[in-house]
Order: C-alpha cells, then structure tokens, then sequence
C-alpha cells in the first residue's frame, strides 16, 4: 500500500535541483556579509610579527609544550598573530623552536607585543638564579 508521501534520496537533495533554492522554490537571495572571507591584513599568515631576545634561565628553566624542560643558554621569542600571541624558546642558534607551556594566549592589540615581550624576558630571564 502507498501512502503518497515522496521519499527524496540523497542524490535528489544535494544534486543540482536543489541548489540555491528554498523550501518553496524560489531562488535564495545571497546574505550581504560585510568583509565575508577577507582577511583584515593583506598578509595573511605572514602577517606575524615578533621579538626574541637572549635568555638564561633560573634553576628549573623553562617548560616547554614539546620536549618538557630546557635549559641553559635559550633564545625566547614572543610571537603575534591573528589575535594570539606565544611564546617560543630555542637553545641559543639551533633551528628548533618549542611553545612555551601555557603561554599562547589573546592579545587584543599588536601593539601591545613590545610590553608583553618585556614581561616575558623580565619573568624568564634569570642569569643570577
């Protein structure tokens, strides 16, 4: 027995007759979205901005995300992008950058990178222990 309901396959749903168009047939009027799919800064991804400086460790060094504790002679660079600033130590030219464990964090303005970079070597930097 039929009951006159019409099952519509997946084929039907997603292929080209049912594209762009509303439960009623008409054609679907596009939302204006002001700056859709635009990135704010030309740049993209290589709008990075960031600072490093030389740093030595007090006794227990730094944590990192990757391999857990560094120590000795360090290079740290504080890191802007896309509303996020890091933290990223190195030991002193080596080619390896580690995350600096719980530092990734909201930095509404990039100006403010200077002041957060002065805050992390004044906090890291321990030379004397």
């Amino acid at each position: 027995m039929h009951s006159g309901k019409r099952v519509v396959t997946a084929a039907e749903e997603s292929g080209p007759a049912a594209a762009g168009m509303t439960a009623d047939g008409t054609a679907e009027t596009p939302a204006a979205v002001p700056g859709a799919g635009m990135v704010a800064d030309s740049g993209g991804a290589a709008s990075l901005q960031s600072r490093t400086s030389d740093i030595v460790p007090g006794p227990g060094g730094v944590m990192t995300d990757e391999v857990g504790v560094v120590t000795g002679d360090l290079t740290l660079r504080t890191e802007y992008a896309d509303g996020k600033v890091t933290l990223r130590v190195q030991y002193k030219d080596a080619d390896e950058w580690y995350a600096v464990t719980g530092t990734s964090v909201a930095l509404a303005d990039p100006a403010g990178l200077d002041a957060v970079h002065g805050v992390a070597v004044g906090l890291l930097n321990r030379p004397e222990g």
